[in-house]
């Protein structure tokens, strides 16, 4: 994972947090005892049932480390919903586009990697659009550097 901050809402650090717990509380002794039962069925080279368990446990872990780098202080910023109430876009701001192109209308809620969802409006602040509003102010008209590039106006931001 690169040593980027992370940007997170409130809500997306609880459940980051939850499902590190969940992981490292329930999950990793649910792997422990499939490896258990799995290495008591005898000849582990030809067991699929102790290889799998040995690749889920695998992937646990991954996550577990994934999680722990993520959720260490200084790590993540919490987005502050509050600070985006001016009329320049910024992380945590919902902000309503235009594309010049096809005259549609957006609005996209800009928030940190872990929180993206694009069919749901939530849009990551790593997205080349997000890049090209950021800091920008209502009614200005932004080029987003795409691999078809585009330009969009800004609307308004909350």
């Amino acid at each position: 994972m690169s040593e980027d901050k992370i940007y997170v809402t409130e809500e997306g650090l609880k459940k980051l947090q939850d499902e590190y717990d969940n992981l490292v509380h329930v999950v990793r002794e649910e792997v422990k005892a499939e490896l258990a039962e799995a290495r008591s069925l005898g000849d582990l080279s030809e067991n699929a049932d102790y290889d799998a368990a040995r690749d889920k446990q695998s992937q646990v872990e991954s996550r577990i480390a994934q999680l722990e780098q993520m959720l260490q202080p200084g790590h993540y910023e919490i987005i502050n919903k509050k600070t985006g109430r001016s009329k320049t876009v910024s992380i945590g701001s919902t902000v309503t586009i235009r594309f010049l192109d096809t005259k549609e209308e957006g609005t996209y809620t800009i928030v940190g990697s872990t929180e993206a969802d694009p069919l749901n409006g939530k849009l990551s602040n790593e997205t080349a659009l997000a890049k090209a509003i950021l800091d920008h102010k209502v009614g200005e008209t932004v080029d987003v550097n795409a691999k078809q590039p585009y330009s969009v106006e800004i609307l308004k931001t909350k």
